[in-house]
């Protein structure tokens, strides 16, 4: 069986911009979109990008991804429940990731699957899940 991908904030904003890696987010996508087998991002996640796409490009683009881009994609946003939040609490607590991709890495601890990112945070939990990397990421001390 073909193992799950979810996609965190850095996979999607690198696809919304056609920055380095966006190709593999959208072939990603496109397999998705044809085996009818959606990829996994936690609404976290999704929440994230909507903040930066405000911050960065103001409400309008916001609002526009979150009422026509993500609906459109073949993404199967997954919620959180108290048990999901203190997993990801936990996973905050013992390394130096965002809150946001906590919640992407318990997420891909509970339902088995890759993390798509370029986030060289994401080195740090390396162990702890499969990582499949976009474009050129940059070494964290």
């Amino acid at each position: 069986m073909k193992k799950k991908r979810l996609l965190d904030s850095f996979a999607i904003l690198a696809y919304l911009n056609k920055e380095s890696g966006f190709e593999k987010v959208r072939e990603i996508l496109a397999d998705a979109q044809k085996t009818e087998e959606p990829v996994l991002m936690n609404e976290i996640n999704v929440g994230e990008v909507y903040y930066i796409l405000y911050r960065n490009r103001g409400k309008e683009k916001a609002e526009y991804f979150i009422k026509n881009v993500i609906r459109t994609l073949p993404v199967f946003m997954v919620s959180n429940s108290f048990g999901s939040v203190m997993e990801s609490a936990r996973i905050k607590a013992q390394y130096p990731l965002s809150y946001a991709d906590c919640f992407a890495v318990s997420t891909a601890i509970r339902e088995n699957s890759t993390i798509i990112t370029g986030d060289p945070e994401f080195k740090n939990i390396e162990h702890l899940v499969t990582i499949e990397w976009l474009g050129n990421t940059v070494d964290i001390k």
